[in-house]
């Protein structure tokens, strides 16, 4: 047999990922992005352990560890500044501690560790066609492309969902709007990883693993509510709430020490799939991250769930493996646990979006009671997760508990 040719539609964190990994596991792959760049995309992204443990199995580990990690517990605030609930450490728990990072940073350690030539940018994908010979043509914008396998990472808006589900209702409007934004970290004193509630709003301060701070804002709102001045609609709704939120908006008006200009604030509004898919696969085609299970930031799983998505797609494709057999295991591996991730991000956010004042306090009273094991066992389940022997980890290397990690994920 010889050198199988996989092509990834999307260059993002799920795409590059999952093109690192199959290229290591002795893939030939072809990574279509139909952006013109890679540089400066998007805010900040927590690497949960599960994710960390995911890169680190294909040999990604030194390519994210620069900087200090979180440290400390994460937090759950209410907007005067009182505690609701503390989260012990991620590293005393899973064995190491979540990482803050840019976007930009991790997506130019995935182009970086792609084979040469692999990366193309400025071409979209728009279709799949069966070939002769157990194989498939990709249709791009710069001609056709033959592959053995085609990686479907082309985010919510998926041109390849549509092609391969056309009944499926694809994405719907989550019900919130949502900024963001990576600030300067100069002066500032240590910040802890935390979120503060308030009554349809959230606030989200999360230190970077490079100095910065990422902060994040939330509101119900419906879909295309565009304020005429974003700074001016984070002050009026966040600028009265605790320590440090109003000195951190008072930053977005100032460089942010690398660049120039003002800090960007980028706006978008949150959607998710209406609808689980009924499998990520078809033929050989696999859904990967957005485009198979596009899901709400209440959990800070999307980018994490993408990464477990393309270490277990490449570990079925290794070796001699059949396309379609690997392809049908993939859905059997990820459909359920994305799925019940994907509900419970929901039901976050639900919670997170009431705004009548009993319903408020009825909710902070129940997350002040919650037992702190109880929150424990719910982490498990999300960060507990353990990848499959990569290329540089010996089978049989994974922690024993992660038997038991899906176990209790069933329980959820």
């Amino acid at each position: 047999m010889g050198v199988r040719h996989a092509v990834v539609a999307g260059g993002g964190i799920g795409g590059l990922t999952a093109a690192v990994a199959l290229s290591r596991r002795g893939w030939r792959v072809t990574v279509c992005e139909r952006a013109a760049a890679l540089t400066g995309i998007g805010a900040g992204i927590v690497l949960a352990p599960n994710a960390l443990r995911a890169l680190e199995s294909i040999g990604l580990g030194p390519a994210v560890s620069a900087g200090e990690p979180l440290t400390g517990a994460l937090g759950l605030r209410t907007p005067d500044g009182a505690w609701l609930s503390l989260t012990g450490a991620t590293a005393s728990r899973y064995g190491v501690p979540a990482r803050a990072v840019h976007r930009g940073f991790l997506i130019d350690a995935l182009a970086a560790a792609l084979p040469p030539g692999a990366l193309r940018l400025g071409v979209s994908v728009g279709g799949v066609d069966e070939a002769a010979e157990g194989a498939v043509v990709v249709r791009t914008s710069a001609g056709e492309l033959r592959a053995d396998a085609v990686v479907a990472a082309d985010g919510l808006r998926s041109a390849l969902r549509g092609q391969l589900f056309p009944r499926h209702p694809g994405p719907r409007h989550a019900g919130e709007t949502g900024w963001r934004a990576v600030l300067s970290g100069a002066g500032l004193p240590a910040l802890p990883a935390a979120e503060t509630w308030g009554r349809g709003e959230r606030f989200g301060i999360v230190p970077l693993a490079d100095g910065r701070v990422y902060v994040y804002a939330t509101a119900v709102a419906g879909p295309g509510t565009r304020p005429a001045d974003h700074r001016a609609e984070l002050v009026r709704r966040f600028g009265a709430w605790h320590d440090p939120i109003p000195a951190l908006l008072e930053r977005l008006d100032r460089p942010d020490g690398r660049e120039p200009d003002p800090v960007t604030v980028l706006h978008h509004d949150f959607y998710e799939l209406a609808a689980p898919l009924p499998r990520f696969h078809s033929g050989r085609v696999a859904l990967l991250g957005d485009a198979a299970h596009a899901m709400t930031p209440n959990l800070g799983q999307g980018g994490c769930q993408a990464i477990e998505d393309a270490v277990v797609l490449a570990h079925l494709l290794a070796g001699g493996t059949a396309v379609p057999a690997a392809l049908a295991a993939y859905t059997e591996a990820r459909l359920g646990r994305t799925t019940r991730i994907s509900r419970r991000s929901r039901r976050m956010g639900d919670l997170a979006r009431l705004s009548h004042p009993l319903a408020v306090s009825v909710r902070n009273f129940a997350v002040r009671a919650t037992p702190s094991a109880v929150t424990a066992r719910g982490l498990d389940t999300l960060l507990g997760w353990q990848p499959p022997p990569g290329p540089d980890r010996a089978p049989g290397s994974a922690p024993a508990s992660s038997r038991s990690v899906d176990a209790k994920e069933e329980e959820q």
